[in-house]
């Protein structure tokens, strides 16, 4: 019979995965002179500072 929950450790792992670059980027954020932290829920900049990046 096919499991229909995902397993408990992989969601986990995908949990502290997801909770370490929304950390990093979280840090990122606050550090570079790009993109204030007030500008954070202006959407037009978030793409330019991520595609600056990239």
């Amino acid at each position: 019979m096919p499991q229909l929950n995902p397993n408990p450790w992989f969601l986990i792992l995908l949990i502290s995965w997801f909770s370490l670059i929304l950390l990093f980027f979280t840090k990122l954020l606050s550090t570079t002179p790009l993109l204030p932290l007030p500008n954070l829920n202006n959407n037009p900049t978030i793409p330019n500072w991520i595609w600056l990046w990239t």
